[in-house]
C-alpha cells in the first residue's frame, strides 16, 4: 500500500483552492496508508498572534474532518515530538548554502525585512523531518513546495550515504484536477489562505452563500465577453476551471453574468456539505479531540523507531 504524507500550515483560513487542489484528492486516496496533519510548528516561522494560531488550528482540524479525510489519518504536528527531534539531527546534515537557495525563504525574508526568524531559514529541514519520519513514498505538493521535497530527498540521500541507510527517499506527486485555483481578484496569483480574511480574491471554506456570491460577482474577467478558456484571459479561464472542478459546465453559457451565476451555484453546492459537517463537529468537540489524540498516538508509534534509528546511526548513545 502506498504511504502518503501531507501537511497544511494553519497560517490562514482554508480556501476553495485548498479544497479542490489538496483536501478533495486526499479524501479520495482510499488506497493509501495516509498521514494528514496540521503543521502548526511551521506557523511559528513568521510573526503571529498565539491566540489566532490556536483558533486557526482548531478551525482547520474540524475542516479536515468535515472535508471527508479519514479520521485515523489525522494528526497535529506539535503533538508528535519526533518532528522536532529529527529536525535537529537533519540540521547537522543540511548545508547553509542549500537552505539559502530556498525560494520561499528569499520571498518571505523580503516581506519580513530585517527581523527574519532563524526558524524561517531552517524550516525546510523541519519539513524534511516531517516527510522522512513516515517513510512516505509519495508527498502530494503544489509547485511552490517542489523545491522543499527535493531538499528532503537530498538530505535523505546524504544521511544514508554518510551514516548508513535509515530513510526512504520520497517522491513529490502533483494532483492534476483542480490543483491550482487562482485568486479571483488577481488571477495571475494562486488563491491563498494567508491573504487575509477580508481579501475578495479568496473563497474560504466557511464563507456563506452571500459572501461567495459577492466575491464571484467581483471576480476579474476582461472585455471580450465570450465564455471560453484562453491562457491570455486568466480571469475567465479561472472561473471556468472552478466551475468544472465543482461539477458544473460552461457549455452553452453566454456572457459573464451567466458564467458567474453558474460558478456561484456550483461553489455553494460544493461547500454546503462541508459546512454542514463542520457545524456538527463543532458541537461535538470531545469526539474531535479523541480523533486527534488517537492520530498523534499512531504517529508516535510509527515515528519512534525511525528517530531511534537516526539517533543510533549518527552516533548518539
Amino acid at each position: 500500500m502506498t504511504r502518503r504524507l501531507s501537511l497544511i500550515t494553519p497560517s490562514g483560513r482554508l480556501t476553495l483552492g485548498n479544497h479542490l487542489g489538496a483536501l478533495r484528492p486526499m479524501a479520495a486516496s482510499a488506497d493509501a496508508d495516509a498521514f494528514y496533519g496540521l503543521s502548526d510548528l511551521h506557523a511559528l516561522t513568521m510573526p503571529h498572534e498565539p491566540a489566532v494560531l490556536r483558533t486557526r488550528t482548531e478551525e482547520m482540524a474540524l475542516l479536515l474532518m468535515a472535508s471527508g479525510l479519514e479520521p485515523a489519518a489525522l494528526f497535529i504536528q506539535s503533538h508528535v515530538p519526533a518532528h522536532r527531534s529529527l529536525s535537529y539531527l537533519l540540521e547537522c546534515v543540511a548545508h547553509t548554502g542549500e537552505l539559502g537557495r530556498m525560494i520561499q525563504f528569499k520571498e518571505k525574508s523580503r516581506r519580513v525585512g530585517a527581523s527574519v526568524r532563524a526558524s524561517l531559514f531552517t524550516y525546510p529541514v523541519l519539513m524534511a523531518a516531517d516527510i522522512l519520519l513516515y517513510g512516505a513514498s509519495e508527498v502530494p505538493v503544489g509547485d511552490d513546495q517542489r523545491q522543499h521535497v527535493e531538499l528532503a530527498r537530498d538530505i535523505a540521500i546524504r544521511f544514508n550515504t554518510t551514516y548508513g541507510r535509515v530513510f526512504s527517499v520520497p517522491q513529490a506527486v502533483h494532483p492534476s484536477a483542480g490543483a491550482r485555483v487562482m485568486d479571483l481578484a488577481d488571477p495571475t496569483r494562486k488563491m491563498s489562505k494567508s491573504a487575509g480574511d477580508a481579501h475578495p480574491g479568496s473563497i474560504f471554506l466557511l464563507d456563506d452563500p452571500d459572501v461567495v456570491r459577492r466575491k464571484v460577482a467581483r471576480a476579474v474577467t476582461d472585455s471580450a465577453g465570450d465564455v471560453s478558456r484562453d491562457p491570455e484571459r486568466p480571469g475567465v479561464t479561472n472561473l471556468i476551471d472552478i466551475l468544472e472542478a465543482c461539477g458544473g459546465s460552461a457549455t452553452g453559457l453566454s456572457g459573464y453574468g451567466a458564467l458567474k451565476s453558474a460558478v456561484t451555484d456550483a461553489v455553494v453546492a460544493e461547500l454546503e456539505p462541508i459546512q454542514k459537517r463542520y457545524r456538527e463537529l463543532a458541537a461535538d468537540r470531545t469526539y474531535v479531540t479523541e480523533v486527534y489524540a488517537a492520530g498523534a498516538a499512531r504517529c508516535r508509534e510509527v515515528t519512534a523507531p525511525v528517530l531511534a534509528a537516526a539517533e543510533a546511526a549518527i552516533g548518539l548513545a
